[in-house]
């Protein structure tokens, strides 16, 4: 088969396994730089702002940030994406790493399921030790999107969640993608575009073609991950009202994944939630843009979501932001007191503002 120079081929030598024959895949490793890399950007806030907050009450907080993380985006990848209803009957399946008497890890994981658990782990956590739920996730919003990159990458090195089949120069053969029969015109119209040859029938069967996607994990791992942290963390320390960066990354990833599900191929056994104006056309080569997959509702809510926080948090007292703590800050009252003025300062000035309403009379 044969194909135009700038059509991509998947790496041959890229497999989800780092050592064949081992059960430790690419996918574990890049969550645990996803983690590590999301905590180390929130203790550069946490320093670069003498935020009142120890390393081990970071450590503690991304425990249950990230317990919250795994629950929620399992759950939501068994119960929400799995047509079956083998979790259903066998609910213990959902946190077993083997099948067939094998290692797989817990392959299937939703983001959207992790927002949501990630985000009430650290809302709990911070409800238990009296912190500003909003500073901290601020401080989250700033720090996520980069770790992000990498759990992308690993759905790309897995060969999974590929997008649409396109006619464009740096379409990618993805080897486990879906072929179709060179019998459907579309098909053949697709691969003349890109230069591909048909094979010849054998006995009568035609083979299946293997026709080039959108590689939408490296889009999703630029975008909503290098380019939405850039946003967020250029914002960190000239946010407008506590809680904004959070409310920044929420509602930019929920408008870059919506716009890139239109290059993803939908669930084919989930299709379009919503299809207003179907067309007919097959899942890997069309979405219509009143066609709206599961993924693209769920960051609608997020999109909806923040802006509620947006409209809610600008108006909440002692919404200005906190940018920087005086060092000896009590943790049990983070992200109440002004940036870099102690109570005496305080005190202090209105002792001043009494002295100069004196001599003004």
């Amino acid at each position: 088969m044969k194909f135009m120079p700038l059509a991509v081929r998947f790496p041959d030598w890229l497999k989800p396994e780092i050592i064949p024959g081992l059960p430790v895949r690419w996918y574990g490793l890049m969550y645990i730089l996803a983690f590590g890399t999301a905590f180390l950007m929130y203790r550069r806030q946490v320093r670069e702002r003498n935020f009142p907050m120890t390393d081990e009450q970071v450590s503690s907080l991304f425990f249950w940030g990230i317990l919250g993380l795994l629950l929620g985006a399992r759950i939501f990848a068994t119960w929400v994406y799995e047509t079956s209803d083998i979790y259903i009957r066998q609910p213990w399946l959902v946190f077993w790493p083997f099948r067939n008497g094998h290692f797989t890890g817990l392959q299937g994981m939703s983001y959207h399921g992790g927002f949501i658990g990630g985000a009430l782990g650290f809302w709990l956590w911070a409800i238990v030790h009296r912190y500003q739920v909003r500073e901290i996730g601020d401080m989250f919003g700033a720090s996520i999107p980069l770790g992000y990159t990498f759990g992308r990458i690993g759905n790309f090195i897995n060969g999974e969640l590929y997008g649409r089949v396109t006619t464009a120069p740096f379409g990618m053969i993805f080897p486990d993608a879906e072929r179709f029969s060179p019998n459907l015109a579309w098909v053949r119209e697709t691969a003349e575009k890109t230069g591909m040859l048909i094979p010849q029938s054998i006995s009568g069967v035609s083979p299946l073609v293997n026709l080039p996607r959108y590689p939408t994990q490296l889009f999703e791992a630029f975008f909503e991950g290098i380019f939405l942290w850039f946003v967020c963390w250029s914002f960190r320390n000239k946010k407008p009202f506590k809680g904004f960066i959070f409310v920044l990354y929420t509602f930019g990833y929920g408008v870059i994944r919506f716009i890139i599900e239109y290059f993803r191929e939908a669930d084919s056994d989930l299709g379009y939630r919503i299809e207003l104006l179907p067309n007919g056309a097959p899942l890997a080569l069309s979405h219509p843009l009143t066609s709206f997959s599961t993924g693209q509702l769920f960051s609608a809510g997020m999109i909806l979501f923040s802006i509620a926080l947006a409209l809610i948090g600008s108006r909440l007292p002692d919404s200005k932001p906190v940018i920087f703590y005086p060092k000896d800050s009590d943790p049990r009252t983070a992200g109440h007191a002004p940036a870099g003025k102690t109570g005496e300062e305080k005190k202090a000035e209105r002792n001043s503002r009494r002295k100069l309403r004196k001599k003004l009379r």
